[in-house]
């Protein structure tokens, strides 16, 4: 009896881990699909909109490791998304040789050190004060960052981007965007199997009731580690490649309130229950800021760039109130 059970839940795990390949294989050609139409359309804006949009649904992604599944709502995506970045800055300027994937690793692996020693010191508050606490993370960083003449301080940093895209040619920005993909690939297919294995229901018990979850013997702690370094080197890789982007950083920049605010919103307007929520989010959101950026009612209004983060903050308040569990809980069956 216990071995034909066994062997049900070998069954099981092999099918799962099937569906997990079959779905990476999926978001490949869909990441393919998404390039080639780019390409097609031979827009250099298209491009760097494009580019925009997906560095969302990663930065969204990574917020909703921590924030959505573990309920954990994190304040400093700015602190963790300016690692990556600086971090960039650094190597460029000691080894400019350095291909970007290996960059983007490297801004991971810091900021997900950084965030697993900040968890370790603050996953021990809860709610309102880890919060708080993590607010806090990013002023200290962007403080540091401002006084470090290494990386250019207030003053901020050039980085001459190279004029065409290794391996496959054409502008940088395509190459630029092939990465960030690559990198949208990977996070989510991350996310993906968090939410379907052990891990992702240990992250749901922390959610629902922490106190019953560590009763019930469930490694709260170390549940909470693996989130923060997770969500924090997600966020620090798609941080990475924004010097390449914009050419010229400066903690303005690198610590814009755009980066936090869409990153939190998007999660929330297409669903944090689900792998998919930030994936709509970021798309529906994002896609929208760049239409309004990309039509003439910038100048016609004479609109603020911030003008984006306005749209960001009335959709999020509408969707709190109308649907709090965001575009996916809107189809999901109700119970009877």
């Amino acid at each position: 009896m216990v071995s034909s059970v066994a062997r049900e839940e070998e069954e099981r795990e092999g099918l799962r881990g099937l569906g997990h390949i079959a779905f990476i294989g999926v978001l490949a050609v869909a990441a393919a699909a998404v390039f080639g139409i780019a390409r097609w359309i031979d827009n250099s804006y298209a491009f760097f909109a494009a580019y925009v949009v997906v560095q969302y649904i990663v930065l969204g992604t990574a917020w909703n490791i921590l924030g959505g599944y573990t309920g954990y709502v994190n304040f400093g995506i700015t602190a963790f998304f300016a690692i990556g970045a600086y971090s960039s800055v650094v190597m460029y300027k000691l080894t400019p040789w350095m291909p970007l994937p290996v960059m983007i690793l490297v801004g991971g692996v810091l900021a997900a050190l950084v965030g697993l020693g900040t968890g370790y010191l603050t996953l021990r508050l809860r709610g309102v004060f880890f919060s708080i606490a993590t607010l806090a993370l990013a002023v200290v960083v962007q403080t540091l960052i401002t006084n470090w003449d290494f990386v250019g301080g207030a003053r901020g940093a050039y980085v001459l981007r190279p004029r065409l895209a290794p391996l496959i040619g054409g502008e940088y920005i395509q190459y630029l965007f092939l990465v960030m993909l690559g990198l949208c690939v990977v996070s989510l297919a991350t996310a993906r199997a968090i939410e379907r294995s052990a891990l992702g229901y240990g992250f749901a018990a922390i959610r629902d009731d922490e106190a019953a979850a560590e009763a019930s013997g469930v490694p709260t702690l170390k549940l909470k580690l693996i989130a923060t370094a997770l969500s924090g080197g997600f966020m620090g890789m798609a941080g990475a490649p924004l010097p390449y982007y914009v050419t010229y950083l400066d903690p303005a920049s690198g610590f814009s309130l755009n980066y936090a605010v869409n990153a939190i919103a998007m999660p929330l307007i297409g669903g944090t229950m689900s792998w998919v929520g930030p994936l709509i989010g970021a798309v529906f959101v994002g896609g929208l800021q760049e239409y309004i950026r990309a039509s003439s009612l910038y100048t016609y209004f004479d609109l603020n760039p911030a003008f984006g983060v306005l749209i960001t903050g009335v959709l999020m308040v509408v969707f709190v109130i109308l649907a709090p569990q965001g575009i996916v809980g809107l189809f999901k069956r109700k119970p009877r």
